[in-house]
């Protein structure tokens, strides 16, 4: 019999304020392009997608990430985007924080080292605002949202009808500079 697996990914989940503006930002979008708004308690920045795990390597990722260090660090959002090919709007930066690279880089080296698939495609930092979304024009002005982000997360992902549904499963904390 098939092991069961659990749909995983790694991520920055953002605080209540961030949350809000990133929620007001998808209203504004949604009002010129149309699409499917996120619910807010969907709204995150995925680092890295693993994909279905045998739930037996579960204990064992969770030990393994938690010896991944990384700096904490400011995430300016100041950028609306998006991707035609599938209708996706998102939440971007301009500039991407050094420490945030660094942490993509050092989770992805620790995955490896665990013999985890993961897809070597470059890294767009972005949060998904809207799905099937139709923008024909400009995207609504964007002021940029500071995100103080201090942690990472594993969480699973679990469909549904409703859509799907996040359930954290550990979060480490990052160094404080």
């Amino acid at each position: 019999m098939a092991e069961a697996c659990w749909r995983l990914f790694l991520a920055l989940w953002p605080d209540e304020a961030v949350t809000g503006a990133l929620d007001a930002a998808g209203l504004a979008a949604q009002r010129l392009g149309g699409g499917r708004r996120m619910r807010r308690d969907t709204l995150h920045l995925t680092l890295v997608f693993l994909g279905d795990v045998e739930a037996s390597r579960i204990p064992g990722l969770v030990e393994a990430l938690g010896a991944v260090g990384g700096d904490a660090f400011r995430l300016q959002l100041d950028t609306l985007g998006y991707w035609r090919h599938n209708h996706i709007v998102w939440a971007g930066c301009a500039e991407r924080p050094a420490a945030l690279d660094g942490l993509v880089q050092a989770l992805r080296l620790r995955l490896a080292a665990l013999d985890f698939s993961v897809a070597e495609t470059g890294f767009v930092p972005h949060v998904t605002l809207l799905r099937k979304a139709g923008v024909a024009g400009a995207l609504p002005g964007f002021g940029p949202i500071a995100w103080p982000v201090a942690e990472f997360v594993l969480m699973e992902s679990c469909r549904s009808d409703a859509g799907a549904r996040y359930r954290r499963l550990a979060g480490w904390r990052l160094q404080a500079v």
